[in-house]
């Protein structure tokens, strides 16, 4: 009996011991009946999409990552992807117009171009090439070191993310000067 005054049953085990069967078989059809009836209305699939995009544009937006504070963690992970697609799509474009027209796009025609370019472009160039090559090589020798369980701490990812930085910028500025 103890058990029942800490668990505070004790009001609901008397009446459920004292109570005469026909009061408590009259509550449970009691309960079992709804209180209030509810009507529903039928609508055609437009009216209903209607309902719908009015309670969407009503409905508040989910958090976005603006309103968090910039991590290392995920601005990295971004440029990584960013980089990662970038280059995809330099290789893949430039591999696609050397099969489209091989004559303007052979090594002898690309170096005459770039021959001829001043050297403020050749830098620009060098460096837009550069950077994300750079940054994404580190730091996919980076993503090697947490495959094999290694810097998966907060302190070690933030460590090893400032050391691709570093890296990063190193390799850029001998790429530009070579």
């Amino acid at each position: 009996m103890m058990t029942s005054r800490v668990l505070g049953l004790g009001p609901a085990l008397r009446q459920a011991a004292f109570a005469p069967r026909a009061m408590r078989s009259n509550a449970i059809i009691r309960n079992a009946i709804g209180r209030r009836s509810i009507k529903t209305n039928s609508l055609t699939p437009q009216a209903g999409d209607v309902i719908l995009n009015n309670q969407r544009l009503k409905r508040p937006s989910s958090p976005h990552f603006t309103i968090y504070q910039p991590q290392l963690t995920w601005l990295g992970s971004i440029a990584n992807r960013v980089t990662g697609a970038g280059l995809s799509v330099l290789l893949y474009a430039f591999g696609i117009s050397y099969l489209v027209a091989p004559g303007t796009f052979d090594s002898q025609h690309v170096v005459a171009f770039v021959h001829d370019l001043p050297e403020a472009v050749k830098y620009a160039g060098k460096f837009i090439l550069a950077a994300p090559f750079s940054f994404h090589a580190i730091n996919g020798l980076r993503h090697l070191a947490w495959d094999s369980g290694k810097f998966l701490s907060v302190k070690g990812a933030y460590s090893t993310g400032y050391a691709v930085l570093g890296a990063s910028a190193i390799s850029t500025v001998v790429l530009l000067f070579q």
